[in-house]
């Protein structure tokens, strides 16, 4: 059918990921950085992205394109991932990237996601997201984050953990960002314990 959906112009996205997440229907994702209409019966024309692109690169445009699918986006919302970004795991992650401005940033160590089972809902939602385990990395992420901390303008930090002793190291690591980034960023701090419970 021919029908009115949006179009996203890759020259001018910078990545930013602001009509990801203007997007309630989840039609639209980021690849390799930059804006892409996963799916055409998931937009709904309505054009919630429209107004948040910082850079003019979201448009109408007629032309045929699948039936908006209700049903297919509420069973689609109901199971999808909350990740906004990719990569996630600390060692990979840009030190520098459009979406950590203004961002609140989630750091989480690698078992949280597995141990508590609405871990996307409960904790990933509307953050950016990094994970890591300085015991499987053998690394201090200290130096890592304090470069994005420092780079960036973060407004808040979660870190999730878990209860056992491997990971103070990511409280450890966390901590020390903070305090070598020179900034007074608010930090919250969640222990999982291993039976899922928040502690």
């Amino acid at each position: 059918m021919i029908r009115k959906i949006i179009k996203i112009d890759e020259e001018k996205c910078n990545g930013c990921g602001l009509c990801a997440k203007a997007c309630h229907e989840g039609a639209i994702g980021m690849v390799n950085g930059k804006a892409k209409l996963l799916r055409d019966d998931y937009c709904d024309g309505l054009g919630d992205c429209l107004p948040v692109c910082p850079v003019d690169a979201i448009s109408f445009e007629e032309r045929e394109a699948a039936a908006y699918d209700e049903a297919a986006v509420k069973a689609n919302m109901a199971n999808s991932s909350a990740l906004t970004h990719w990569p996630v795991q600390i060692k990979l992650a840009p030190i520098n990237a459009p979406y950590f401005d203004g961002a609140d940033l989630l750091i989480a160590a690698d078992c949280c996601a597995y141990a508590y089972g609405n871990f996307h809902n409960k904790f990933m939602k509307d953050k950016k997201t990094l994970v890591g385990c300085p015991k499987l990395d053998m690394v201090d992420y200290s130096e890592k984050l304090t470069a994005i901390l420092a780079n960036n303008d973060i407004k808040s930090i979660t870190l999730t953990r878990m209860v056992v002793p491997c990971c103070g190291g990511m409280e450890y690591a966390v901590k020390q960002a903070i305090a070598g980034s020179g900034k007074d960023i608010p930090l919250e701090v969640v222990t999982i314990g291993i039976d899922g419970n928040i502690m």
